[in-house]
């Protein structure tokens, strides 16, 4: 008898639509060829930022931060580290992964599917991980196979082999040096997290200024904090050739027209993520695939096949577990109940977990004004926001962009301790259409680093150097 919905995949997308599912009392089966949990829990947003605590707690001890405190840090116990943090994958991946799938009574099956056209529509053929081979049929299909960590076309690189941010995560010992190819978020967040463990890091980028996507404000100053703490940055460098040699690997590049010879113990390439849909068979059954290898899907996740959807990194569009999460949900909505629902993204926030972290959402000031929107932007160093003076952190700032005619909020930027708090008010801000009058008036308890978003608000009217905490 076959099932309502089949799931490849058994990350946050795969996990929604099947709790969903459930929820509504239909069928489900999903397939996993690897680990259960998908990228998040297992190789991603879990590990990572469970080590750049860790980093970042080590760094504190050693930084002497607050006059009359005394701290120290000892060698970094890799081993010990990296145990903990697979404990801690480990317990989580129990707990909100397979122990969900109990509870809520579906199938896992640990093997390899791909599709397969018969008659009746699409089926699935799975090799079984334990041996042999199952049919699966199902009224609905989900694709969730994420996305897996890619590389350019280097010269030198395939053969010379690099660490991935997944690989980094288990290395054996820590190295002298390392060399860290991408400056966005995954790059960024390893760079300073193996800096902070007393590697020696340099970090290449192609484009002409760190986290490219963010405000200018906001890569300069994450330029200057990465350089205060002895990290080598290299921007608007194309890299020509990788090389490995007895002592590590040697990396030539062209940056900002003088040539560039880069030496480490160890490699690692963070330029992005592309679709994992290899083996799927997916033109048997007329899914399309777009030109990075994503399954190319409509607003609804429909896929080119009426009866096959996809959902999460696999779509080619934003690489966020709640993203993912949010269009499993959808899909069980729209491929049993017909509901043709659609997610707006406009108000989607992002975060990288630097420190200070980097945080955004709605529009920058490029993109209004491409818009075609007149707009007022205004910035507030984090030396005008209490808490930062109370931390003895001013390194960061605020900045808001807004329509000059109405005032109303269109993007918050933020780079500070505790982005990711900020930024969730500024997300709500926008979804309800608040002015930065509006903002400016809210009440915000005093010597929090939220209170920082009305006091960015307050500069659209307000002499920045008088702000204050009482300020109403």
């Amino acid at each position: 008898m076959p099932y309502d919905l089949a799931v490849i995949g058994s990350g946050a997308a795969a996990f929604a639509a099947a709790i969903a599912t459930r929820t509504k009392g239909r069928s489900v089966v999903m397939i996993e060829r690897a680990t259960v949990g998908g990228t998040c829990v297992n190789t991603g947003c879990v590990p990572s930022k469970a080590l750049l605590a860790a980093a970042e707690a080590r760094h504190i001890a050693l930084e002497h931060r607050f006059p009359g405190i005394t701290t120290s840090a000892s060698d970094v116990n890799l081993s010990a580290l990296l145990d903990a943090k697979r404990e801690l994958t480990a317990s989580l991946r129990a707990d909100k992964y397979t122990a969900l799938a109990a509870d809520y009574d579906w199938d896992i099956l640990p093997g390899d599917a791909r599709f397969i056209a018969e008659e009746s529509g699409p089926a699935l053929e799975v090799d079984l991980a334990e041996g042999g081979q199952r049919h699966v049929a199902a009224e609905q299909y989900l694709i969730a196979t994420g996305a897996t960590a890619w590389a350019p076309p280097i010269d030198g690189l395939t053969d010379a082999g690099y660490l991935t941010s997944t690989t980094a995560m288990e290395l054996a010992s820590l190295p002298e040096s390392m060399i860290v190819i991408g400056g966005n978020a995954v790059g960024l967040e390893q760079a300073q997290l193996w800096a902070r463990l007393g590697v020696h890091v340099t970090i290449m980028e192609i484009a002409d200024r760190l986290a490219p996507s963010e405000e200018p404000e906001v890569s300069e100053i994450l330029t200057e904090v990465l350089t205060d703490e002895h990290i080598a940055v290299h921007t608007a460098t194309t890299i020509s050739t990788v090389r490995r040699e007895a002592a590590g690997y040697v990396v030539t590049a062209t940056g900002r027209a003088q040539p560039i010879e880069v030496r480490a113990e160890q490699l690692l390439v963070a330029t992005g993520r592309r679709p994992v849909t290899n083996g799927l068979n997916l033109a048997a059954v007329d899914v399309m695939v777009g030109p990075r290898g994503e399954v190319v899907v409509d607003e609804y996740l429909r896929t080119t096949n009426p009866r096959i959807w996809a959902a999460g990194d696999v779509t080619g569009g934003p690489q966020f577990v709640y993203v993912a999460g949010a269009q499993g949900s959808l899909v069980a909505d729209n491929a049993l109940d017909k509901a043709d629902r659609t997610l707006d993204y406009r108000h989607l926030p992002r975060v990288t977990f630097t420190s200070p972290a980097i945080a955004s959402v709605g529009m920058t000031d490029t993109q209004a004004q491409t818009a075609g929107i007149a707009c007022d932007c205004r910035v507030l160093p984090l030396r005008h926001v209490p808490r930062a003076l109370v931390n003895r952190d001013t390194r960061g700032l605020i900045k808001l962009v807004a329509d000059r005619d109405t005032g109303r909020l269109l993007g918050a930027h933020v780079i500070a301790e505790s982005a990711g708090d900020i930024i969730a008010t500024a997300g709500y801000a926008l979804a309800n259409q608040m002015t930065v009058y509006q903002m400016a008036e809210q009440w915000c308890p005093y010597l929090t680093m939220a209170e920082g978003l009305k006091l960015a608000a307050q500069t659209f009217t307000r002499d920045v150097a008088r702000l204050s905490c009482c300020a109403a």
